[in-house]
């Protein structure tokens, strides 16, 4: 069975869609101004009489904030961190340095003398320090961010798996024409059998084959995603689909595939139903409701399920270090590992929700209607 003109991209439409997509995903300062506010609540918290304490108190609020939120450099371990490109658009101009320039050896915050300004990472927020080493709120509120951060890096690194895994499949089947699949191709093909026969056909009907493409990137991007972001070392341990500006990305290109395909019908429903004249007007704001919250119910769902994992992952491995006795440690590690195990089968079935939603939201647009 020949799948290879379901995994050819060059002569689709989507193609430009998710070129777009590819682009707009590196820009994702919304998601990183979204955490710091939370990360400003936790650490004015954490850090009130902090000058009592004697010792260094462990607070598992701030590490799993750290684990799922966005850095500008990837941890490792301890000390160590991979430093990422550091891009930003001042108001004198655009600036280019490494993220390592922000840190000292101990991992600290440090300020950093630019070509124009002063820089310093607080709480991953890139500032502007004026000469008397304060926060210049008037510039760093111009200063645009489109920094290579631990989130953007890990999406390129799953774009490129998703490229190689999908040009080698296409290859496998020009090679292998009337062949049984043998190696990738043959853990791919039930896959793609799958998302055809159990989730585009069903739910978009004859025209299923357009969206082929759509549906199989989307599925393999959020698997993909979700299967890396639980392994605990690099290039693992990003929270990408976590990322409430990943998931909105995706969401509004659902909408926009949706809104584009709709036929005659779909906008008839909308703005000419089948009622009485007199409450066309409510329902013309209840049909526009529900096209902005099918995509948003998307965007949100992925998000809360991915973030909730990683959070009760973390907060059972943190109960190891707040009480600090080994007789709690077996009974977490046990927790971890049947939550990991679980965490597999939510990977697996987030992407299937999301890509059966977009195929039922595509097809109710697609749909005809025969009287």
């Amino acid at each position: 069975m020949d799948f290879s003109h379901f995994l050819n991209f060059k002569n689709s439409s989507i193609k430009a869609v998710f070129a777009f997509f590819l682009i707009f995903l590196s820009f994702n300062s919304f998601a990183r101004q979204e955490n710091e506010s939370v990360q400003d609540v936790v650490k004015d918290e954490v850090t009130q009489d902090s000058h009592q304490a004697k010792e260094e108190k462990f607070d598992p609020t701030v590490i799993i904030l750290e684990h799922i939120g966005d850095a500008h450099s990837w941890h490792l371990w301890g000390h160590t961190s991979i430093p990422l490109p550091v891009i930003l658009y001042t108001p004198s101009g655009l600036e280019l340095f490494s993220s390592a320039n922000l840190l000292n050896e101990h991992h600290e915050a440090i300020p950093f003398k630019g070509k124009y300004y002063t820089y310093l990472n607080e709480e991953e927020h890139i500032v502007v320090l004026d000469s008397n080493g304060k926060v210049d709120e008037t510039v760093s509120s111009k200063i645009i961010d489109f920094s290579i951060t631990k989130n953007v890096a890990a999406l390129f690194i799953s774009v490129i798996v998703i490229l190689v895994i999908f040009s080698s499949v296409a290859g496998s089947y020009k090679k292998r024409v009337g062949k049984a699949p043998k190696g990738l191709q043959s853990w791919v093909e039930p896959i793609v059998v799958f998302v055809r026969d159990d989730i585009a056909r069903p739910n978009i009907g004859y025209k299923f084959e357009r969206f082929m493409p759509l549906l199989l990137t989307v599925f393999f991007f959020i698997w993909i995603n979700n299967m890396m972001g639980l392994i605990p070392i690099f290039p693992g341990s990003a929270n990408v689909t976590g990322n409430i500006a990943v998931t909105m990305v995706l969401s509004f290109i659902v909408l926009v595939i949706v809104n584009v395909n709709g036929n005659k019908y779909y906008w008839s429903h909308i703005f000419k139903p089948d009622v009485p004249f007199w409450l066309l007007p409510i329902m013309w704001i209840v049909e526009i409701i529900g096209v902005f919250s099918k995509p948003f119910a998307l965007m949100i769902r992925l998000f809360a399920n991915i973030t909730a994992g990683h959070i009760i992952v973390l907060s059972l491995i943190s109960l190891i270090f707040i009480f600090k006795t080994l007789a709690i440690a077996p009974v977490s590690i046990a927790f971890v590992l049947f939550m990991d195990v679980l965490e597999l089968l939510v990977a697996f079935l987030q992407a299937f929700i999301f890509t059966m939603l977009t195929a039922l939201f595509i097809g109710t647009a697609v749909e005809e209607h025969h009287h």
